[in-house]
């Protein structure tokens, strides 16, 4: 069974985070360049929060917060759900679909160390199941020959 470290070390790269006293307007434009949905909210070395697209629509634009003035600390999602390296994928795939988010931290020893997205979970399962199919094409078609 898969485990979040098994996507981990397939994801080269920096771990997108930013800080408690940035403002919305440089996370906004950090996730813009990078194209992705979400930054880690860090402290040192720990994690304290995310900071997601959600959280741009429903605290900065739907509240018509100026993303200039607006802290990270004071519209971050915190406490963020976090696994480990060794949680199996499917735990992962469960708590990201009972709370509703796309974006999880993977911590170790109270380090960040990797992100996982519901995107990556299921990038990982297809490429499983291509190789089941693939498996079983051979199985049936060539082994019948």
């Amino acid at each position: 069974m898969p485990t979040a470290a098994d996507i981990v070390s397939s994801k080269p790269g920096e771990i997108a985070k930013i800080g408690r006293d940035n403002t919305v307007s440089e996370a906004a434009d950090i996730m813009s360049k990078a194209h992705i949905g979400s930054l880690v909210v860090t402290d040192g070395d720990k994690v304290i929060g995310i900071f997601t697209e959600r959280d741009v629509l429903n605290r900065i634009v739907a509240k018509k917060r100026a993303p200039e003035k607006t802290y990270i600390k004071d519209v971050m999602t915190s406490p963020v759900a976090c696994c480990c390296p060794t949680t199996k994928l499917a735990e992962c795939r469960s708590v990201m679909t009972e709370k509703r988010i796309r974006h999880m931290p993977v911590v170790d020893d109270g380090k960040l160390v990797g992100m996982i997205s519901s995107g990556d979970i299921l990038a990982l399962e297809h490429q499983e199941q291509q190789q089941t199919i693939q498996y079983l094409h051979e199985y049936l078609v060539e082994g019948t020959r």
